[in-house]
């Protein structure tokens, strides 16, 4: 247990050094102690109860694939910023693009108040923005970096993927299944309908075709008849 506890802390620390990192990188005057304060605040919104997808293994999965896909991003710094706050805000009940908004707004003013000069404040809002649908424009490399990181586990192995939908159900858990059905049938159906899940060649390459697969298969046991066997959310 007390080896448990160290890893987990080890981890945090992890976290919060990329952070800071990454928040001086974008010309933060805060000293450390205020940096990692807005570091920890930060994580305490991924830890929110109500979560069970957007939670801190998600973003972790995020800043791992911006870290190893850096050098394919303008100013990979903002992205690593923007990867921790594009989930900041996450309320389950909010309608459309709320919490993107939300969460945009919220990471601006933490990063002015660190002292971000306001031209990186600006960028990181836009691209937490864009992850409420994921269009990207051509040549918008850092927003394509985002986006292919959080859309990532659309194209994991199909155990991984249909947990990943029993966890988001989870957080819908106060939406009756019908409902449910029909406004994720939407979200599937509109990620279908992008020209590319992903915009980034070398991940465009590993992941298209099986995050399509994927998706595929969730909606046509979503749109299924009744009386079809539904005992998990995604399979």
């Amino acid at each position: 247990m007390w080896r448990a506890g160290c890893g987990r802390l080890a981890r945090v620390e992890a976290l919060i050094d990329g952070w800071c990192a990454a928040a001086r990188d974008a010309g933060a005057t805060a000293d450390r102690t205020a940096l990692a304060r807005a570091g920890a605040g930060l994580l305490a919104r991924w830890r929110e109860p109500h979560r069970h997808y957007h939670t801190i293994p998600h973003l972790r999965a995020v800043l791992a694939t911006v870290d190893r896909y850096a050098d394919l991003a303008a100013r990979p710094h903002l992205v690593r910023l923007a990867g921790w706050g594009h989930d900041a805000v996450y309320d389950p009940r909010a309608a459309g693009d709320a919490n993107e908004r939300a969460s945009a707004e919220l990471v601006g003013r933490l990063l002015a108040g660190l002292g971000v000069p306001a031209a990186g404040v600006a960028e990181v809002a836009r691209l937490v923005l864009l992850t409420a649908g994921h269009r990207v424009d051509p040549g918008d490399r850092d927003g394509a970096l985002l986006c292919d990181a959080d859309l990532a586990v659309l194209a994991r192995p199909e155990p991984e993927y249909d947990g990943y939908a029993v966890a988001v159900r989870r957080e819908y858990a106060h939406v009756p299944e019908p409902d449910f059905r029909a406004g994720r049938a939407r979200v599937l159906t509109a990620l279908l309908a992008l020209p590319a899940l992903y915009r980034l060649p070398p991940l465009a390459a590993r992941w298209e075709a099986r995050a399509r697969a994927n998706l595929t298969r969730e909606l046509a046991d979503l749109t299924a008849p009744d009386d079809h066997d539904h005992a998990q959310p995604g399979k």
